[in-house]
């Protein structure tokens, strides 16, 4: 083989390598080499074994870990309950408005988050229009209130996180061959049944990426907290917040982190194993 055709098939041959390479780089850079700092950092200046600020995040914050894993989990269940519905009406009963509807969904991307959650603050505050409505229909007191409860803080989430589930459901069920649901009816099963069996295992990758999408960063968030809860209503991200930027103990922040990211890969490899969704790779 001539010089030219070696030169040529050693290009070929790293041609896929020249591809990868810049987003190899920007994970190292922006990824990889932070996630080392900072467990370098959960292990220095505990003045005694490594595990100390370990010990002591579980010990000090384990009810704020169990409050921001149990806000994100319901935010997830009502964004599911939501947004899986919706879906399945822009997929298949939209027609022409399916892209007017998704405009709906996008639109309040277009507004800052901090902006929405303000404006929730506003509409639940004591003499809100939320507040008069439930008072009118007799399911709040003279004295309740929405605002600095968990239901306020749960309801931010859900609704700021929303669109993460709708639109990763969407596109699992645009992609269902409708073939496939006139094949089981075909063969005498009736519409819930051939949504049992067709419809709803199709959209799991769907609905398995977008509760990832909305229990991750929900887990995680500490402004519905701050803005709409009290102080019982705190979470994680409140507390790594307040570690790093005002108390600036750097090491029991960055063990706060780990934990909460060991906490939820743990649980998100267990829920992909039980939904079945490894071709989702």
């Amino acid at each position: 083989m001539s010089r030219t055709g070696i030169g040529e098939a050693r290009r070929h041959r790293l041609a896929p390598y020249l591809l990868v390479a810049p987003g190899v780089v920007w994970l190292l850079a922006f990824f990889v080499v932070p996630i080392v700092t900072l467990a370098q950092t959960s292990v220095t200046d505990t003045g005694g074994a490594w595990y100390a600020t370990y010990a002591r995040a579980l010990a000090d914050y384990g009810t704020h870990f169990l409050r921001s894993l149990r806000y994100g989990l319901a935010a997830t269940l009502l964004a599911l309950a939501a947004g899986y519905p919706l879906a399945y009406c822009i997929a298949f009963r939209a027609g022409r408005l399916r892209n007017l509807l998704l405009g709906l969904v996008m639109l309040p991307f277009f507004t800052s988050f901090l902006v929405r959650t303000f404006a929730w603050k506003t509409i639940l505050a004591d003499d809100g229009p939320a507040v008069w409505l439930f008072r009118q229909l007799h399911l709040l007191g003279g004295a309740g209130r929405l605002l600095d409860t968990a239901a306020a803080v749960v309801g931010g989430l859900t609704y700021n996180f929303l669109p993460f589930m709708i639109l990763p459901i969407y596109v699992s069920l645009e992609k269902i061959d409708l073939r496939l649901v006139e094949a089981a009816q075909d063969l005498y099963a009736t519409p819930v049944a051939a949504f049992r069996k067709v419809v709803l295992p199709l959209s799991l990758p769907g609905v398995f990426a977008g509760s990832l999408l909305t229990f991750i960063p929900a887990a995680g968030d500490f402004i519905n907290a701050q803005l709409l809860g009290s102080p019982n209503q705190q979470m994680i991200g409140t507390v790594i917040q307040n570690q790093f930027l005002e108390v600036r103990d750097y090491p029991l922040a960055a063990s706060l982190s780990f934990v909460l990211m060991a906490a939820i890969t743990i649980g998100v490899t267990i829920y992909a194993r039980v939904l079945g969704t490894e071709d989702l790779a």
